[in-house]
């Protein structure tokens, strides 16, 4: 049986490794998209050592033409893709209160958590719609609820990194109406809450290891059924928008 191809973004470290290595543990040939290809090959290198099918691409989603090129070769190499997981994202707000923000800070934000998201998302549906059926999973964050920010009993109505949140709630809205545009299809759409999760990512220290923090995505990413689609969920069952 073929192997279900899936592309991770940002799979040279932190979850995004260790979300191939899961998935790669579990019969899936893994596409690692960095944006440096040697990082993308050292983590390639390191999968293959461990028996999993793996492969290094280039890909820097906040550059169009890199994402051109990605598509073309994945289209040219293997003519298909059954899952694509948006896992790269950064968080630059480092606590700033969004009276003081910079726009620009913002801006980077969302380069990379939204609109890298949407652009290669989009890139990429042409080559999910021939896999006899096909996932997208966005990485998202609790953070970027509305509901849970708003609501002075969670640790998130505290929390303050505006632009890195805002990017998160763009993210599910993108979800949910991508999710309704292809819910006719055999492409399914969710988000997936990763939690705090203790990587390098905006400085670490998270209450979650990595395998903590991947599980919700690896039981998506593996699971033979594909009829939950336009959802926001952890390991501990659905998120409010």
């Amino acid at each position: 049986m073929t192997r279900q191809l899936t592309l991770i973004t940002g799979a040279d470290r932190g979850m995004g490794f260790e979300l191939a290595l899961e998935l790669g543990h579990l019969g899936q040939h893994i596409l690692v998209a960095a944006r440096n290809a040697d990082k993308g090959n050292a983590a390639v290198a390191q999968l293959r050592d461990k028996g999993i099918e793996a492969d290094s691409l280039e890909l820097d989603v906040t550059d169009a033409k890199s994402i051109h090129q990605a598509a073309t070769t994945v289209t040219q190499q293997y003519g298909h893709l059954d899952i694509l997981i948006n896992n790269a994202g950064i968080a630059l707000d480092n606590y700033e209160k969004p009276s003081t923000l910079p726009i620009d800070t913002i801006r980077k934000d969302f380069d990379v958590n939204f609109f890298g998201v949407v652009m290669v998302t989009q890139a990429f549906i042409p080559l999910l719609r021939q896999a006899p059926f096909a996932k997208i999973l966005n990485i998202s964050s609790a953070v970027g609820s509305l509901t849970l920010a708003s609501d002075p009993t969670t640790s998130i109505y505290q929390h303050s990194a505006m632009g890195y949140q805002a990017s998160k709630t763009a993210v599910n809205m993108f979800t949910v109406d991508l999710a309704n545009e292809l819910k006719t299809t055999n492409i399914t759409v969710n988000a997936v809450n990763p939690g705090w999760v203790d990587t390098t990512f905006a400085g670490g220290g998270g209450n979650k290891t990595v395998q903590e923090g991947v599980a919700r995505t690896v039981a998506l990413a593996s699971s033979p059924d594909n009829t939950i689609n336009g959802t926001f969920s952890d390991t501990d069952g659905l998120v409010p928008w």
